[in-house]
């Protein structure tokens, strides 16, 4: 089975991938990265340098006002997988199939 097909939920594929930034929890580091795809549960992106932690914040914008929480969950070659922390509603609505636009 594909990692695509692998996947419950709908993803967004980027025909360019986005800027983004890693940040430590801690705030002690940070890596430029680019998001490939994205759902309501997490992302694939490819980072520039190694992260050495787990869990980490996905900066979406370059002032940090707009971030995920995420855990690492697979590495395949340069891509990686997130996996969103503490999605709140989003994520209870995407394990009952629900969309945000209705």
């Amino acid at each position: 089975m594909s990692e695509a097909e692998q996947r419950s939920d709908r993803r967004v594929v980027f025909e360019r991938p986005i800027e983004a930034r890693l940040m430590a929890i801690d705030g002690t580091w940070q890596r430029a990265c680019k998001i490939h795809d994205v759902s309501e549960l997490g992302a694939k992106l490819v980072i520039d340098g190694a992260i050495g932690q787990k869990e980490f914040f996905l900066v979406l914008s370059p002032i940090g006002l707009a971030y995920r929480h995420c855990e690492l969950s697979w590495v395949n070659g340069e891509f990686v997988g997130v996996q969103f922390i503490n999605r709140g509603k989003a994520s209870k609505r995407a394990q009952r199939g629900e969309t945000l636009v209705k």
